[in-house]
């Protein structure tokens, strides 16, 4: 099962309206993604926090091999 890049666009700004958000198909399958998100909600928090609140925007879509998604790249930030 693959995502579109709008799919994965749609979920993350559920729960980050603000963001600057960035999805780039890597390998063309629509299961390879890089996701550059930049929001002020990440300032004060390092990147691990930061890519956490990311994977749990996109509500179990990368879980295990049956989900929608195989592979996210994240960068994270807070803006300049």
């Amino acid at each position: 099962m693959a995502m579109s890049a709008q799919e994965i666009e749609d979920l993350i700004r559920e729960s980050f309206p603000e963001a600057k958000i960035a999805i780039t198909d890597l390998a063309g399958d629509g299961n390879h993604y890089a996701a550059e998100v930049i929001d002020e909600s990440f300032r004060g928090q390092n990147r691990v926090q930061q890519q956490r609140a990311v994977y749990a925007a996109l509500k179990g879509r990368m879980d295990g091999p049956a989900g929608d998604l195989h592979a996210l790249a994240l960068t994270t930030k807070a803006p300049d």
